[in-house]
């Protein structure tokens, strides 16, 4: 369950990267922050970096319903945990 709760953390700090590149797409001279998921032994990290071109919205989108799909199936063992949890609290008591 930490790891699927670490992932939802990197794919927060990479959706919030995202919406800041959406947010700045006008903006001149903007450089956008391009961030990537990398398993490290039983961790999961975002690595953000600055690219030297500006915001490409349909990349933006992509990584956007991509991130929607991740964060909903990590979500998947949390609530089945809770739910197996809740249910033996229900025989215990």
């Amino acid at each position: 369950m930490q790891i699927n709760a670490n992932a939802l953390t990197a794919m927060s700090n990479w959706m919030n990267n995202s919406a800041n590149n959406v947010a700045n797409v006008n903006t001149e001279k903007y450089n956008a922050t391009q961030t990537t998921i990398e398993n490290q032994g039983n961790t999961v990290v975002a690595q953000s970096s600055k690219t030297e071109q500006g915001t490409d919205l349909a990349t933006e989108m992509t990584d956007q319903i991509a991130l929607e799909t991740a964060f909903e199936a990590n979500t998947k063992p949390i609530q089945t945990q809770d739910q197996m949890l809740g249910s033996l609290l229900d025989m215990k008591a």
